[in-house]
């Protein structure tokens, strides 16, 4: 399952770190939110150095479907009656102000990666919600409005129309972001103590660290695992489907959703999401498929992937120190479904924060935020995690692994043991322990993907029990 992104661009090797180093700054994490940070300082004059367990670009940066946008799904209202209209109109601000950081760096270093303007559309079906919405974006600063007509295959109540936003390649600008940065790759940053990160391949002494890894893996402190849960989400790109100008996500409660934008003549369709772990039942490709089918039937799937999300209780990112008691240690997570735009945002912020400047942003984003309308999301938070390791300890009918048909996994009683068993189209056994390494949740069998997800914090394992994506820093 790769991304036409990944399919259309390869990005040069870099080799692992080799030995003992020092720098200035040490960022986590070689996605397109810590490429963009480790750039930001370096053209501010520091030492940086990153470092990415696998290759440049191989998580959630290539799964994207790169909408550069400050229209953020239903959330400005929500901003202005929970924080206010200063934050919210901040809110606002430091995502137009990402997208004028990105027009830019692309004219400066001319880099060629499909940049195009585009308006951001949400549709929905309650006119009434989708006008005060727009209302409320207009109000804080932002080129929106309410539109009563949709180039959608389907009806509407209409849509928040954002004018001046724009879509790209991900992979050809990181890749040009990217150049001139040192990296190592396949260089996985196993513990953090104070100044020192510890890899397999050798130590990195800092000054500063950075955590720019998706999903915080140190949890104490921070307490990250506590504040976010993660989402999963499902893309086909379709050959041969008409046209449609403009880039469209729905609305909460919308009865149709999906979203939309093209690249190339491909159409990309989106949908299906779910919290991580929350998939047992699967076909979630198939839904896409069948929506494509219904709408644009002579069009042919050329790709489909997926892609996870860290989301906060709050809706905000968290950008910002990444504990009162480590005053060196940064971090940027929690960006939901718009990490393109977020993640220059965090650029922007961390690089003011290292250098010891004022940035008008930092308390609306500040990680250690915690006030009466976040507790409600945090304690839910904690009670998926409880729930999770609760669950590994009950006991489940017995039932054999030939009962599983080939190609597939689940939760068996093997010799008495409660495992994870996946079979494959020869019927050979693959057993893997339930117990997610990072915290002990029970793992989830995700037949649309065939990997165990962890439905408290989001890490998954492949069918085999190796690492796919953290907070876990280990298989199973």
């Amino acid at each position: 399952m790769e991304s036409i992104w990944s399919q259309t661009c390869k990005i040069e090797g870099r080799a692992p770190l080799s030995g003992d180093i020092k720098t200035e700054i040490a960022v986590i994490g070689a996605g397109m939110a810590g490429v963009l940070i480790a750039s930001a300082l370096q053209e501010a004059g520091k030492r940086v150095v990153l470092l990415e367990a696998n290759r440049i670009a191989s998580g959630q940066t290539r799964n994207t479907t790169a909408k550069l946008t400050s229209q953020h799904g239903m959330i400005y209202k929500k901003l202005a009656d929970t924080l206010g209209m200063d934050l919210a109109r901040q809110y606002a601000a430091a995502n137009e102000a990402a997208l004028g950081e990105y027009r830019r760096l692309i004219a400066q270093r001319n880099i060629d990666c499909d940049f195009e303007e585009q308006d951001a559309c949400l549709y929905g079906d309650n006119a009434e919600l989708l006008r005060v919405e727009a209302e409320y974006a207009d109000a804080l600063g932002l080129p929106a409005r309410y539109i009563k007509t949709t180039a959608l295959p389907f009806p509407t109540a209409g849509a928040v129309q954002f004018e001046r936003q724009a879509q790209l390649h991900p992979l050809k600008f990181l890749r040009a972001v990217a150049e001139p940065l040192t990296i190592y790759e396949y260089t996985r940053v196993q513990e953090v103590n104070e100044h020192r990160l510890v890899t397999e391949r050798g130590t990195v002494t800092a000054e500063k660290i950075v955590f720019a890894c998706h999903y915080p893996f140190v949890n104490f402190p921070g307490l990250y695992f506590a504040r976010m849960h993660q989402e999963r989400s499902y893309v086909l790109a379709l050959e041969n489907a008409p046209h449609i100008d403009g880039m469209w996500v729905f609305a909460d409660g919308a009865a149709q959703p999906y979203s939309f934008r093209t690249w190339n003549g491909l159409l990309l369709l989106g949908g299906g999401g779910h919290r991580c772990g929350e998939n047992r039942e699967g076909g979630r490709y198939e839904l896409l498929r069948s929506k494509a089918r219904e709408w644009f039937p002579q069009s042919r799937e050329a790709a489909h992937w997926s892609a996870q999300d860290c989301v906060t209780a709050d809706g905000v990112p968290f950008i910002g120190q990444y504990a009162a008691s480590c005053p060196d240690w940064f971090v940027a997570t929690g960006f939901q479904k718009w990490g393109m735009t977020t993640s220059m945002v965090a650029a922007m912020l961390l690089r003011d924060a290292v250098c010891g400047k004022e940035n008008p942003w930092t308390k609306l984003f500040d990680p250690r935020r915690f006030d009466t309308e976040t507790i409600p999301g945090i304690l839910k938070e904690g009670g998926k995690a409880v729930k999770g390791l609760a669950k590994r300890l009950f006991q489940i009918p017995a039932e054999a692994a030939k009962d599983l048909a080939p190609g597939q996994g689940g939760a068996v009683d093997l010799d008495g043991e409660k495992v994870g068993v996946y079979k494959d189209e020869d019927g050979k056994i693959y057993p893997v322990e339930l117990r997610c390494p990072h915290l002990g949740c029970q793992l989830e069998w995700n037949p649309d993907e065939k990997s165990w997800d962890c439905p408290c914090h989001g890490s998954r394992f492949d069918k085999y029990g190796d690492l796919i994506s953290g907070p876990a820093q280990t298989g199973i």
